[in-house]
């Protein structure tokens, strides 16, 4: 298993401001680094990966699609070397100037642009989730491997530096033989914000369980290998809400540990972020990686101290009273997009295996399943 662990995440190791509109010509880039589109400048896009694309050697943020004029604004100043469309029609006019599409846009859009995009002759980066449900994320690396096009998913918190930690720790056989997994992605936002992750319709992908889910069961499955059952508790808790705001979803893993799961928009006090209990001693550790606030408050990552958590954060390993601090690795999202410009560059394999995708999408779907007839769900392959 410490190997497993090893392997996957050591794969990590990638003028004037333009005018909506204005033709990207062949000149627009250097000949070597490889030509990036980026379709959508939300959260997603302004916050990860724009910045993160430019930090990145080999890499050049030649265009962004989002139809939005203050975001059109704001990614003028942030990336004056981007063309900016205000439609992915006009981007695939020009696909011929790009290399790479990075689909960072509403969780309903992803199928459908990332097929144009392979479509179009392009290499493709889609955010969390791949797709609303496992068989439209199985058409796309379908597509992707048909036409010999590289396909990878946005699991940037692989690069958590407490994620990197447990991995660690596990790796050196720390806490001994592992029995359960309890991690936490919790939020005090007792006021729904508007948008389309609260919308209920089935195709919007919304709710927690799409949204802090995908990388709670993502980080579980590279930890512990294959769950073999699934059981979930999916609420509303807040009025007039049309999705999940509070959920569970545990797992037994093929190699017997349990992970516990849990993510809210309803926690007034957060629980641990991580709590891994193993037969010799336990990880405990509170907070949220730093990487999302840094890029928040300044989207340089050569900033000092970038992706390096606080001694004061540290979590705490041990038994009973004997628990001492062990330092957080230093996080890094950059090693995502570093990890694709070499696999484009070496036909190599790309930071995360779309396969993996689907196996978070499957148990995803299993949750729903076991959160409605309020049963535990048997993977496929599984006995009951």
């Amino acid at each position: 298993m410490a190997l497993q662990r090893r392997a996957a995440l050591a794969a990590a190791v990638v003028v004037e401001a333009p005018q909506v509109g204005l033709t990207l010509s062949e000149n627009s880039v250097p000949a070597e680094p490889f030509r990036v589109g980026l379709i959508g400048y939300g959260l997603a896009g302004a916050v990860f990966h724009g910045p993160l694309i430019e930090a990145t050697n080999g890499l050049h943020l030649a265009a962004i699609v989002t139809r939005d004029p203050g975001r059109q604004d704001e990614a003028r100043r942030a990336h004056p070397g981007a063309i900016l469309f205000d439609t992915t029609a006009q981007v695939w006019g020009h696909a011929h100037n790009l290399d790479l599409i990075v689909v960072a846009s509403p969780n309903r859009t992803h199928v459908p642009l990332a097929l144009e995009a392979i479509a179009a002759g392009l290499h493709v980066v889609v955010d969390k989730p791949l797709a609303p449900t496992a068989s439209e994320a199985r058409r796309v690396i379908d597509e992707a491997r048909e036409r010999g096009r590289m396909l990878t998913v946005f699991q940037n918190r692989r690069w958590d530096g407490d994620f990197l930690t447990v991995s660690r720790l596990l790796d050196e056989d720390a806490l001994g033989t592992p029995l359960r997994f309890e991690s936490r992605f919790e939020r005090w936002r007792p006021v729904p914000k508007p948008g389309w992750r609260e919308h209920g319709a089935s195709e919007e992908a919304g709710g927690l369980l799409y949204d802090l889910g995908s990388h709670l069961i993502d980080q579980a499955l590279v930890l512990f290998g294959p769950a073999s059952h699934v059981y979930a508790e999916l609420d509303r808790r807040r009025p007039s809400v049309e999705v999940d705001d509070d959920a569970f979803v545990a797992l037994i893993h093929a190699s017997g540990v349990r992970s516990h799961l849990f993510m809210s928009a309803v926690a007034a006090q957060p629980g641990p972020r991580f709590r891994l209990l193993g037969s010799r001693a336990a990880y405990v550790k509170y907070g949220l990686d730093v990487q999302e606030a840094a890029l928040r408050s300044n989207p340089r990552l050569d900033a000092t101290g970038f992706g390096e958590d606080p001694r004061d954060a540290w979590g705490l390993l041990g038994s009973g009273d004997e628990a001492r601090p062990i330092p957080t690795e230093v996080g890094g999202y950059q090693r995502f997009y570093e990890a694709v410009g070499k696999a484009l560059r070496t036909s190599g394999p790309p930071p995360v295996d779309p396969a993996g995708a689907v196996a978070v999408l499957e148990i995803i779907e299993a949750a729903q399943r076991s959160a409605a007839d309020r049963r535990v769900i048997a993977l496929k392959g599984t006995s009951t």
